[in-house]
């Protein structure tokens, strides 16, 4: 039999167990014809310390219409660790790519095999996106919702989507966080 202690240590752990996996399965977003109980769970901005997300995030989405998430942000473990460092946005070449954001244009060339470019905001959150073959130079000044360029080729995505990553004093983030798509956590009591 239990002690009472080791009881409550369980039902504790179970309780933040169950918590960590409901906001992991409501952080990624809903697959066409979800449930409209989980679309009506109101969504708290998350931003990091000194970072102002606009409006609470709501970022434009860099493909217009689509905000099918075909692959998550998975953070490593450590800086050098594997993970995906952004989120992947379905796409097909040739797509319209718009600023998620206002900002500066502070790179735009290829890296390795994929075109790409990157925005800093005036908070200084950097946003990378690619493949984008673009119409912008290094120095221009987007707004958010201005065409950057057409969905290109290369890279993981390479004819299937963009991928889209977000650096806060450079560490990459789950550009969710910036859409409105983390919820907050909440704790629940154990009884």
């Amino acid at each position: 039999m239990s002690s009472p202690r080791s009881t409550t240590a369980t039902r504790a752990v179970s309780a933040v167990a169950a918590a960590a996996l409901a906001l992991a399965l409501t952080g990624t977003p809903e697959p066409a014809g979800a449930s409209p109980l989980l679309s009506a769970v109101p969504l708290a901005s998350s931003s990091a310390p000194g970072v102002e997300e606009t409006g609470g995030g709501n970022w434009v989405w860099p493909i217009a219409g689509s905000r099918a998430v075909i692959r998550p942000f998975e953070a490593p473990a450590s800086r050098y660790s594997a993970g995906h460092r952004g989120i992947d946005i379905a796409a097909r070449p040739g797509d319209p790519v718009l600023a998620p954001e206002s900002g500066t244009v502070r790179f735009a060339g290829v890296v390795v095999d994929r075109p790409t470019v990157t925005v800093e905001t005036s908070q200084g959150v950097l946003i990378s996106i690619e493949p984008l073959i673009t119409t912008v130079a290094v120095g221009d000044a987007v707004t958010r919702g201005d065409a950057l360029g057409v969905v290109g080729r290369g890279g993981h995505c390479d004819g299937t989507c963009i991928h889209l990553g977000v650096r806060v004093a450079g560490e990459y983030v789950s550009p969710m966080r910036f859409f409105g798509g983390v919820p907050r956590a909440v704790l629940l009591p154990l009884r």
